[in-house]
């Protein structure tokens, strides 16, 4: 029933299920994240970007802002691989069955399109939403 209807409507039934992925994605970050870390890891980082523009002459410490910009770079991925080690084999199993449903639709050669596009977009909307970093 539910692939009919989806082959019946494919472009809105492959942007509603983008939506719902990504809200289900978003929601797994903010909660499976130290979000308070990961604010404090950005101003740490929009900070350092501040004194490299202030101190282009000074290779010292350029060179040692960098580190720190490198350091908090690294912890931020650690953080945001986390959701990933949830999400990634669920989301792989999706679209490979979003790929059998849609291959004989209209949509067919741009599926993956409509799903990307409606998956940034709502992506953007969901983390001003819900303050995920």
């Amino acid at each position: 029933m539910i692939n009919e209807l989806m082959i019946s409507n494919p472009k809105e039934s492959v942007i509603a299920i983008s939506v719902i992925v990504t809200l289900v994605m978003t929601l797994v970050s903010k909660y499976f994240t130290n979000q308070d870390r990961m604010r404090e890891l950005k101003g740490v980082q929009k900070t350092c970007q501040i004194k490299l523009k202030e101190n282009r002459d000074n290779t010292k410490k350029m060179a040692e802002l960098q580190k720190q910009i490198l350091e908090c770079n690294m912890e931020l991925m650690k953080h945001s691989m986390k959701p990933l080690l949830f999400t990634f084999i669920p989301l792989i199993l999706l679209i490979g069955w979003l790929k059998g449903i849609y291959s004989a639709t209209e949509i067919a050669n741009s599926w993956l399109w409509w799903y990307i596009g409606s998956g940034v977009l709502s992506s953007l909307i969901f983390r001003r939403l819900l303050n995920v970093v």
